[in-house]
């Protein structure tokens, strides 16, 4: 069956991911926020309609895939209106279009929806307690989804790198160019996830739910496999440069002050995804190894 994809939020490296896997039997359209700004309605019931028409002349499927987000976990403190609009108001609008043109959406969301006080990887159904605007403003967007009346899913993720914008890896990598020794965050703990594996993810539940054969739940997790602190993803990141992972030195929470409260932990199981029959994710040691091979 042939896919017509609609992925707001394009720019972004999730989006630019979800581009690259554009094949024949994939068409993938992929418009940045000048392009496509979630929070203009008319834009984007012009873009879901454009979509439906589009697969419907073409004999396609269509589905969107929502990578658009805030994702500036500090400054949206001071900015959790622009954060609401972006995180919640947008997916509301895109949802409710969605709705009306029938056609199937995945939202993509984020660990900080959780408090971060578990001691074992959170499963869907456990309770939500951002302690962030960022987390506040996508757990409203999770339940604007939901909530919408379209057949939606909704699928958290975290700890997310990538080829192009700017993340965690690549500021390592250049601060181990830079510096003797850094000290990293060795007191939360999540799951590394490169957006090459995630981005594979999705389309493959894209094309179950375009097929009519969605998960019976809602509300997925998907990562790369295992879990790692701030300070041992840091450490692994040296490794695979060459670098000495002595370099980097263990800190607190309290010793690197955010504007904005991180989840100490914040893990997802994987079991709701393996549920779905969807492809497991390989452990986040390997992905990581196969980013730095890309980029090669």
């Amino acid at each position: 069956m042939r896919l017509t994809v609609l992925v707001p939020g394009g720019s972004g490296q999730l989006g630019r991911d979800l581009a690259a896997l554009a094949s024949p039997a994939v068409d993938v359209v992929a418009p940045g926020s000048a392009d496509l700004d979630v929070t203009a309605t008319g834009q984007v019931l012009a873009a879901v309609g454009a979509l439906a028409d589009r697969a419907r002349e073409t004999g396609s499927a269509p589905v969107v895939v929502n990578a658009a987000a805030y994702t500036a976990v500090d400054a949206a403190e001071k900015d959790e209106e622009r954060a609401f609009a972006v995180n919640a108001d947008g997916p509301r609008v895109l949802a409710a279009a969605c709705a009306a043109r029938r056609v199937p959406l995945i939202h993509v969301s984020t660990d900080y929806v959780f408090s971060g006080d578990a001691s074992a990887p959170y499963e869907p159904s456990d309770e939500l307690g951002p302690r962030s605007a960022y987390g506040r403003t996508k757990a409203a967007g999770e339940d604007a989804v939901l909530g919408s009346g379209a057949a939606s899913w909704v699928v958290r993720t975290g700890w997310l790198y990538g080829k192009s914008g700017s993340n965690f890896v690549k500021t390592m990598a250049s601060l181990e160019a830079s510096r003797d020794t850094l000290s990293v965050v060795d007191d939360q703990v999540g799951g590394p996830t490169w957006t090459a594996d995630l981005a594979a993810g999705l389309l493959e539940l894209a094309s179950r739910v375009a097929g009519g054969d969605g998960p019976e739940a809602r509300i997925l997790h998907c990562t790369n496999a295992g879990s790692t602190s701030w300070c041992g993803f840091a450490r692994a990141v040296f490794t695979r440069l060459g670098a000495d992972p002595a370099r980097v030195h263990p800190c607190t929470t309290e010793e690197f002050p955010r504007p904005a409260a991180r989840p100490a932990y914040s893990v997802l199981s994987p079991a709701s995804w393996k549920a779905a029959w969807l492809t497991p994710m390989r452990p986040w040691e390997e992905a990581l190894d196969a980013y730095f091979a890309a980029a090669k």
